[in-house]
């Protein structure tokens, strides 16, 4: 029920601490994955990783940002894989400056590397496959921050409700075509963007609203990737935001 033997897998930011995580989960599940990212050298490293580990992958050199770097990097994935069966948008950046001293350079980058991105690839990698008229599967990476929005990531819990959002009418529209498009709301994962914001006190405030006490593991996003990812074990799973969080959803006093 969870194999994806036979399926070509495109990572957004799967050079990345989670993307990493979600595509060599994809990978050990039997999926070709492509690891499509700006960083190469990171790019290149997670796809050794996933080869000496038995699976097949490759990199492709893209800024989500840009619908033609995207088609761009399609194109590759095509030639390599020879179709698209699942796309996960999983770049993302973070900052945590104050509401009044916020400028609109910085709400344009982290809304473009959050949220365009996020959209711009479901034309593109979703316009793909419904085209193949085998159905698909798009799986967006959103944050407990986008309901409710937390302290201090200001910007940045707007981006994420906006992926929720965008995660639902997508569902919508790609139904008929059997293109499912899902969300996993990840709690508090350690990572690049958000090591800079986790203050002592911040911490403390996170295990508090956390009934399981303690940071997640990349490891822990795996079996919800496979699961959204598979047409067998999600078939009838779509504009669905999965929580995986240790419980924070879930706390309030």
């Amino acid at each position: 029920m969870f194999t994806l033997d036979n399926s070509v897998s495109a990572v957004i930011g799967g050079n990345g601490v989670l993307g990493s995580a979600m595509a060599a989960a994809l990978a050990e599940a039997g999926s070709k994955v492509a690891i499509i990212g700006r960083d190469m050298e990171k790019a290149d490293l997670v796809c050794r990783q996933i080869e000496s580990a038995g699976g097949r992958a490759t990199a492709v050199k893209a800024d989500a940002t840009k619908k033609e770097e995207l088609e761009a990097a399609l194109e590759q994935v095509l030639q390599w894989g020879g179709r698209v069966d699942t796309l996960v948008n999983a770049s993302g950046t973070n900052s945590a400056t104050p509401f009044f001293e916020l400028e609109m350079d910085e709400w344009d980058r982290i809304m473009d590397v959050n949220l365009k991105s996020v959209v711009l690839a479901s034309q593109v990698f979703g316009k793909r496959m419904i085209e193949q008229g085998e159905g698909g599967s798009i799986i967006n990476i959103s944050s407990v921050s986008s309901e409710p929005p937390l302290s201090r990531v200001f910007t940045y819990s707007a981006s994420k409700a906006g992926v929720n959002s965008v995660t639902k009418f997508l569902a919508r529209e790609f139904a008929p075509h059997r293109v499912r498009v899902n969300a996993i709301i990840p709690g508090f994962f350690p990572a690049e963007q958000n090591k800079k914001i986790l203050s002592p006190d911040r911490v403390e405030s996170i295990m508090r609203h956390t009934p399981m006490n303690r940071f997640g593991e990349p490891e822990e996003l795996k079996g919800t990737v496979v699961y959204l990812a598979s047409p067998k074990a999600s078939s009838f799973v779509t504009g669905a935001l999965l929580r995986v969080d240790g419980g924070f959803g879930a706390m309030t006093i």
